[in-house]
C-alpha cells in the first residue's frame, strides 16, 4: 500500500480544460517522494531493457534518410496505428481521465471525446493527401507548391515551439509522477527519461522509436483491460450495478450521472482546440510517412481510432470502479487542510484514482506493472517528439532552406543527429527549470498552436487553389502569436501563473478565435496577393491535386 503523501495534482481538476491539462501529464505542486517501489523500478528496468535491445536491432537498419525519418515506410497500417495510439495516450490521459470521471462521473467521458473526435478529420480530410503529397514531415506538403524557404521555415518554427511546450509538459510530468510512483528523485527521472529518449532517436531513428510506441501502447491497454475486466467481475459484469454502486459511494449522488455546467464558448473552444489540433500536431503527422502508401494510411487512422476510442471506454470504467471499490475505503483515504478547510480525499488526490484501483485489484504486483507502463507512456511520447523537432531542422531547415534541397543524406542524419542530442539536453534544462512552475496550461497552449497555426496552413494547402506562400505564412504566424498571446492573457496564465486578480483574455482556450483569426487572415492576404509568383503558386494546384488524389509520383517504402 502507498504511504500517505500531501500533493496537488494539476491534470485540470481545478482547471476548466481538465483534458488538456491530463494530456501534458501537468503535475503540479509539492510532491513528496515515496517509498522506493521496487517493483515498479524493476519491471520499468525490463521495459527499457527490452525497448534498448529494439534500439540496437534498429540502428542495424537504418541506413538512409528515409530510414530514419520514416522507418524506410516499411510499418503496416495495423502497426501504425497501434503506433500512433502509444504516441497519443499519454500516461497522464489515463491518470486524469479516470479522475476526471471519479470527481465528475459522466462529464469525465465528455472530455475524453474530444481526443477522439480529431481522428475522423484525419481519416477523411488529411490522412490520404498528406502520405501522398508528403515525404517525411508536415512541411513537404505545405510547400508543395509554394514558396520553400518561407513556408518551411514557418513550418520548423512552429513545429519547434508546438514540440518545446510539449516536452516541457512530459518532462516535469515525468519528474512528478516518477517520484509519486517510484519513489526516485525528481531530477534523476528527469535525466532518465532525457537520456533514454535521446537513446531511441539518435541510434534507431523512427524504427525503433515506433515499436517503443508499440510494445508501450499494447502494455497500457492489456493494463488497462485487466484493470476493467477486474471492475466488472465484481459486479457480475454488469454496467448498471456499477453505476448504481458508485451512485450510491459518491458524494454528488446522482449528479455524476448529468452532465455538468460550463461555458458554452469555453467549451466548443476546447473542443476545437482537441479536434483540428490533433491534426497539427508534427509528431502525429509524421507517422503517415512510415507506410507505404495512402491506403495504409488509412488503415493506420482506423485502427489508431478503433485502439484511442477502447482505451477512453476503459478509462471511464475504471474511474467508475474507483468510485465503487477505493472512495471512502480504509487506507484510501486521507484529510488535508485546503485553504484552511480540513478536506477528506483520496491519498495523493484524485489523479491516483488509477494507481490505487490497480492496488485494489491487482496488488502490489499489478501496481508495479502500473506504474512502470505509465513511465514508458512518457518515454514514448518524448521520442516521438524529439523525433519531430529534429526532422524539423534537418529537413526542413538544413536540407531544404539551408542547402536548397542539396544536401546529402549523410550530412542531413548528422544534423539531425546533433540536433537530438541539444533538444535531449533543452529538455532535460527545461525539465528542472519548470519543476516548481504551474506548467498545466501548456498542452492546451500546444493544441492551440497546432490547431490555429499548423492545420490551417496544411488544409489550405491541400484543399484550396487560392493559397499563396504570403497567406500561408503571414496567416500561419498571426495564428501562432495570437494563441501563444491570448492563453497568456487568460485566466490559466494571467490569473493561475502571474497571480493578477482578473484575466484581460476571458477564457482559457483560445482557438475559436486564434483559429478563426488565422483562417481569414491566410484567405485575405491569398486573395489580395496579385503578384506573378502568387499565380504561378495557384497554376501549380491541379497537379498537385492529381498526386494528392492518386499518388503518382509519391515516395514507396524502402527495400531492405
Amino acid at each position: 500500500m502507498m504511504r500517505q503523501t500531501k500533493l496537488k495534482l494539476a491534470a485540470g481538476a481545478a482547471a476548466l480544460l481538465p483534458a488538456l491539462a491530463c494530456a501534458a501529464g501537468a503535475i503540479e505542486g509539492d510532491v513528496k517522494q515515496q517509498a522506493t517501489n521496487w517493483h515498479a523500478i524493476i519491471m520499468f528496468f525490463l521495459f527499457v531493457a527490452f525497448t534498448l535491445g529494439i534500439t540496437y536491432w534498429a540502428a542495424r537498419r537504418t541506413k538512409s534518410a528515409s530510414d530514419f525519418y520514416a522507418a524506410g515506410g516499411g510499418i503496416t497500417g495495423f502497426q501504425n496505428g497501434l503506433a500512433i495510439a502509444g504516441d497519443y495516450m499519454s500516461a497522464a490521459s489515463f491518470l486524469g481521465i479516470s479522475a476526471l470521471v471519479f470527481d465528475k462521473g459522466y462529464d469525465g467521458l465528455i472530455y475524453s471525446m474530444g481526443f477522439l473526435v480529431g481522428w475522423p478529420i484525419i481519416l477523411f480530410l488529411v490522412a490520404e493527401r498528406l502520405r501522398n503529397l508528403g515525404k517525411y514531415t508536415f512541411a513537404d506538403v505545405a510547400s508543395y507548391r509554394l514558396g520553400q524557404t518561407p513556408v518551411r521555415s514557418f513550418a520548423a518554427l512552429s513545429t519547434l515551439v508546438v514540440v518545446a511546450i510539449y516536452l516541457i509538459a512530459q518532462m516535469v510530468g515525468a519528474g512528478k509522477l516518477i517520484q509519486l510512483l517510484f519513489g526516485m528523485s525528481y531530477s534523476s527521472a528527469v535525466l532518465l527519461v532525457g537520456v533514454l529518449m535521446v537513446c531511441y532517436v539518435l541510434f534507431g531513428g523512427m524504427l525503433a522509436t515506433t515499436w517503443v510506441q508499440i510494445i508501450k501502447a499494447v502494455l497500457l491497454l492489456s493494463g488497462a483491460t485487466f484493470m476493467a475486466i477486474m471492475v466488472l467481475s465484481t459486479v457480475g459484469f454488469s454496467p448498471e450495478v456499477m453505476f448504481e454502486k458508485a451512485v450510491a459511494a459518491h458524494g454528488k449522488g446522482a449528479a455524476i450521472m448529468a452532465p455538468g455546467k460550463a461555458d458554452p464558448i469555453d467549451s466548443i473552444s476546447l473542443g476545437l482546440a482537441l479536434m483540428f489540433g490533433t491534426a497539427g500536431l508534427p509528431h502525429i503527422l509524421m507517422r503517415f510517412f512510415t507506410v507505404a502508401d495512402a491506403k495504409e494510411a488509412r488503415k493506420s487512422v482506423f485502427f489508431a481510432t478503433g485502439f484511442i476510442g477502447y482505451f477512453y471506454i476503459l478509462t471511464f470504467i475504471i474511474g467508475f470502479g474507483a468510485i465503487m471499490l477505493v472512495l471512502n475505503q480504509p487506507g484510501m483515504m486521507e484529510t488535508v487542510v485546503k485553504n484552511g478547510k480540513s478536506v477528506t480525499q483520496l491519498v495523493g488526490g484524485s489523479n491516483m484514482a488509477a494507481i490505487h484501483l490497480a492496488d485494489a485489484v491487482g496488488g502490489d504486483i499489478f501496481l508495479g506493472f502500473i506504474s512502470a507502463v505509465a513511465f514508458a507512456t512518457i518515454l514514448a511520447v518524448v521520442a516521438g517528439l524529439a523525433l519531430s523537432g529534429a526532422s524539423a531542422v534537418s529537413h526542413d531547415l538544413y536540407a531544404s532552406v539551408i542547402k536548397h534541397g542539396k544536401a546529402n543524406e549523410a550530412d542531413e542524419i548528422r544534423v539531425s543527429k546533433i540536433t537530438t542530442v541539444v533538444l535531449g539536453v533543452v529538455a532535460i534544462v527545461l525539465g528542472l527549470v519548470f519543476e516548481k512552475q504551474n506548467i498545466a496550461f501548456m498542452v492546451g497552449l500546444a493544441f492551440s498552436i497546432a490547431a490555429s497555426a499548423n492545420f490551417p496552413v496544411l488544409f489550405l494547402s491541400m484543399f484550396w487553389k487560392g493559397l499563396t506562400t504570403r497567406g500561408a505564412v503571414i496567416g500561419g504566424l498571426v495564428g501562432l502569436l495570437t494563441a501563444v498571446v491570448l492563453i497568456v492573457l487568460g485566466p490559466a496564465v494571467w490569473v493561475e501563473v502571474l497571480k493578477h486578480e482578473h484575466a484581460v483574455f476571458p477564457y482559457k482556450n483560445p482557438a475559436i478565435f486564434s483559429m478563426t483569426l488565422a483562417f481569414v487572415v491566410t484567405w485575405l492576404v491569398s486573395v489580395l496577393d496579385t503578384s506573378a509568383q502568387a499565380e504561378e503558386e495557384k497554376a501549380k494546384f491541379d497537379a498537385q491535386y492529381v498526386r494528392a488524389m492518386t499518388g503518382i509520383g509519391a515516395s514507396g517504402a524502402s527495400k531492405h
